[in-house]
């Protein structure tokens, strides 16, 4: 009997978290796997490859650039990008929104809703797949999302929901 394929999840992200894994793949395709392969075919051809460490650590290597570009084209293949600045429902909170909010301290606080792959805490970019996001999914302006987070139950009002372009930084092998 044939069971029927579990759907594969969304991946949504912004145009710029697109970009930037795109690049990551490009680069990882055409700079970084050729180079590891040349280094592989060198240290190769010098004899035994038990005991040659530029061998060894290259089919490593290659094992996880690999690993990485399966990775890159599934997430690319199951991709729903999503631009903030077309959001036609500016007064409630969805994916790509960013909002202002504001604790039970009157400390005022924003953070942005984008993909699990563009997620950076100190810019206070969130997962879409946050418990943050998803209690302030379908809120509006003076609206209190209710969480639970690793200290406990909290709730936060929402002051301002904005759609803007995030900057996102290039992608960069050296970091």
């Amino acid at each position: 009997m044939n069971t029927p394929a579990a759907p594969e999840q969304r991946h949504y992200m912004t145009p710029g978290g697109h970009r930037r894994l795109c690049d990551e793949l490009e680069y990882l395709v055409k700079t970084e796997r050729p180079k590891i392969v040349e280094i592989v075919s060198w240290a190769a051809s010098n004899g035994d490859r038990s005991e040659n460490g530029d061998y060894l650590y290259g089919k490593k290597r290659l094992r996880e650039i690999d690993r990485r570009i399966r990775f890159l084209m599934k997430r690319m293949e199951n991709a729903h990008i999503i631009d903030p600045g077309l959001q036609q429902h500016r007064d409630q909170v969805f994916f790509g929104a960013t909002v202002v909010v504001c604790d039970e301290n009157g400390t005022e606080t924003t953070y942005s809703i984008v993909g699990i792959d563009e997620a950076d805490p100190n810019k206070g970019w969130i997962s879409w797949v946050s418990p943050l996001a998803k209690a302030l999914f379908k809120l509006r302006e003076g609206d209190v999302a209710r969480f639970v987070s690793p200290l406990g139950p909290r709730e936060l009002e929402v002051v301002d929901v904005l759609y803007q372009s995030l900057p996102m930084p290039p992608f960069n092998p050296d970091a």
